[in-house]
């Protein structure tokens, strides 16, 4: 009998959480900020290792707090799924090359997942690896722009309108074929946010699935209290 894809636990995902979290204000760093009573980390986690696919999860967590990190989520890690937890870089790139070089041999699909994103579900997780699987190099979940978007120089003209029917807000995770993310990493010569543009730099394709609304960004103070909201709802 063939294995049903989403559960063959082939899929390790990194997690840079080393950030500061400035525009969150002052506090612990980011991904330890807490979110109706448990870090965002917390939330993050708990919704991606509840994916089938995962079978390896590595946390690059602030210098100071590795152990702090390994306590706090090895309850929440299955058995079925290795934890590791690193110190992260100065910034997220340096977070997600760490990450990256802890991964054991066996897993060459890669995903790379944002602790900002906490309430990101599950099924996204399953269909960013799902697309990876079936034969993307790169893929990246993303909605569409729906605000109108327009070009501004520096003294704050606008000089245009661009066209948002081709234009896409990206989510995580972001999915890799393992040697492509190495690649992309080992050639950057730049700080990048994004591991999808790292890929895009060296020709990597990069193809897209629906992202989810739930996947947004913890940023501001607001977003925080948005996520509260939602989290008070369901």
């Amino acid at each position: 009998m063939t294995a049903h894809p989403s559960l063959r636990g082939d899929v390790a995902v990194l997690v840079p959480a080393a950030g500061s979290g400035v525009r969150l204000g002052p506090g612990a760093p980011k991904a330890l900020r807490p979110l109706a009573g448990e870090p965002l980390l917390v939330h993050a986690v708990r919704r991606v290792v509840a994916a089938p696919c995962v079978g390896c999860l590595v946390v690059a967590a602030p210098v100071a707090a590795v152990d702090e990190v390994q306590e706090l989520l090895a309850p929440l890690v299955p058995q079925r799924v290795l934890l590791c937890v690193v110190a992260g870089g100065a910034t997220r790139q340096a977070s997600v090359a760490a990450a990256l070089a802890a991964v054991p041999d066996g897993y060459d699909i890669v995903l790379v997942h944002d602790a900002a994103r906490a309430l990101t579900p599950t099924d996204q997780v399953e269909r960013v690896a799902a697309a990876v699987r079936g034969g993307h190099a790169a893929v990246i979940p993303v909605l569409p722009v729906f605000d109108t978007v327009k070009q501004v120089d520096p003294s704050g003209e606008v000089v245009g309108t661009v066209d948002r029917s081709v234009l896409r807000a990206v989510q995580t995770p972001q999915g890799f074929r393992r040697a492509v993310l190495v690649a992309a990493h080992a050639s950057a010569v730049d700080d990048h946010t994004d591991d999808a543009g790292l890929a895009e730099k060296i020709g990597v394709p990069v193809w897209t699935v629906p992202g989810d609304e739930a996947a947004f960004k913890i940023t501001r103070p607001f977003d925080l209290a948005v996520a509260a909201h939602l989290l008070e709802r369901t």
